[in-house]
């Protein structure tokens, strides 16, 4: 390897690390159901479908962040909108601090949707899309990989700053964690947000031309070669395919990551190691998106298929004989399931419709999040309270909607062979 190979490997790699610590912070996010126990422990009056709310709300304006960083980033840098993203976010937080009180529970109520769903939220939105299309254009040739790393950090955020904030709630009480936390990710997306760019097009063409013949000709599946724009993209029925696919993956995922925390206490574990789904999900996203590369997309997605059927199975398993081993053993196959989710979700996106739209066209499938935000926390939730506290009729829910996940696999994977979509 010559000099300037290393050096182009090392510049990558820097950027890759670098990219994947900003979203372990933004990961938070994900992290939700550690706040739940807390905060209802202070507002009793805040039921499951109420606060659950606030999840969806977060997911929804992560969402519309991530499709206003799309746009923005034809006309701003990606460093730019990542720095926009850091002020929503300690706004966000440090907000909650300042105007939650314990003695106005519906106005506080109010007060969390706003600047937790909707302030935080989008401004994670911002920095996940940005972060995901500047790194994701430094890996042309493994788009997998790359995209599973920056998730593998994504997913890792709910543990890892998870256990931060159980910490700091049993010292400092919840309310005030909410800024100190804040101020925490605040330090680390700046410093790191520094490097943040797309490669110039001599850049590419030095990446290419480094990049090993057998990585070019075996990388996954390859796309048609046309860089479709988001009209084109839309148009096309494996725009749509990729999208059902993602809210089904997302529907089952976010029903967990939900009540993950409390999942785990209601059948008698601890309720820090209900978290143990973000480090699940978190594999998921390396594994899978490496797998992505070296199997190829039709047979990734069908592990992946497979791995949440499993999960709802054990889940339900669980319920039935209330015995919190398979318990254990569901809510990590969801969470490694969903984990795939993002990666090859990216990952595909690139290699149908090409990397010149990618900002735009990524943010635009992204919106299955949106739908299965709707669906999963709110109609799992809701499902719990009829059932008098039960979390059975939620895992058969996850059941049926995996099922589906498989049905639109196989049907994505006919119709990519039949037209020629990929080798």
């Amino acid at each position: 390897m010559t000099e300037i190979e290393t050096s182009q490997k090392v510049n990558r790699t820097a950027r890759l690390i670098f990219g994947g610590v900003i979203l372990l912070s933004v990961g938070l996010l994900f992290g939700w159901s550690i706040f739940r126990d807390p905060l209802t422990a202070i507002f009793p009056e805040w039921t499951p479908t109420r606060i659950s709310i606030t999840f969806t709300l977060s997911i929804v304006m992560n969402c519309i962040g991530g499709f206003t960083s799309g746009i923005l980033s034809s006309r701003i840098p990606y460093r730019t909108i990542v720095r926009i993203a850091v002020a929503l976010i300690i706004i966000g937080f440090v907000m909650i601090t300042v105007l939650l009180d314990p003695s106005e529970e519906v106005r506080s109520l109010h007060i969390l949707y706003i600047f937790y769903g909707v302030i935080v939220g989008f401004g994670a939105g911002l920095a996940f899309n940005s972060i995901m299309s500047s790194v994701m254009r430094w890996y042309p040739d493994l788009s997998g990989m790359a995209a599973g790393i920056l998730m593998f950090g994504y997913g890792l955020g709910g543990m890892a700053l998870g256990s931060v904030v159980n910490g700091l709630a049993n010292n400092i009480g919840i309310i005030n964690t909410f800024a100190v936390i804040g101020v925490i990710m605040a330090v680390i997306m700046l410093v790191l947000s520094i490097p943040t760019r797309i490669p110039s097009a001599s850049e590419l063409e030095k990446i290419a031309a480094a990049a090993p013949v057998t990585r070019k000709a075996s990388s996954g599946p390859q796309g048609s070669g046309r860089e479709s724009t988001l009209t084109e993209t839309m148009k096309s029925p494996a725009f749509w395919l990729l999208f059902f696919w993602g809210v089904t993956a997302a529907t089952c995922g976010m029903t967990v990551l939900n009540s993950a925390a409390n999942i785990a206490d209601h059948f008698g574990a601890p309720a820090l190691l209900g978290l143990i789904t973000t480090v699940f999900f978190s594999l998921g996203c390396l594994l899978l998106g490496y797998s992505f590369d070296r199997l190829g997309r039709r047979r990734a997605m069908l592990v992946n298929a497979a791995v949440l059927l499993i999960g709802g199975l054990s889940l339900t398993l669980g319920a039935i004989m209330y015995n919190v081993a398979f318990i254990f053993v569901g809510i990590s196959c969801i969470g490694f399931g969903f984990g795939g989710n993002p990666p090859m979700m990216s990952a595909a996106t690139m290699s149908f419709f090409g990397a010149k739209h990618f900002a735009i066209n990524y943010a635009t499938i992204s919106f299955c999040l949106l739908v299965a935000a709707i669906i999963g926390p709110l109609l799992s939730s809701r499902l719990q309270e009829i059932a008098e506290g039960s979390y059975l009729p939620a895992f058969i829910m996850i059941i049926i909607v995996s099922l589906i996940n498989l049905v639109i696999v196989l049907v994505l994977n006919r119709m990519s062979k039949k037209r020629g979509l990929e080798k």
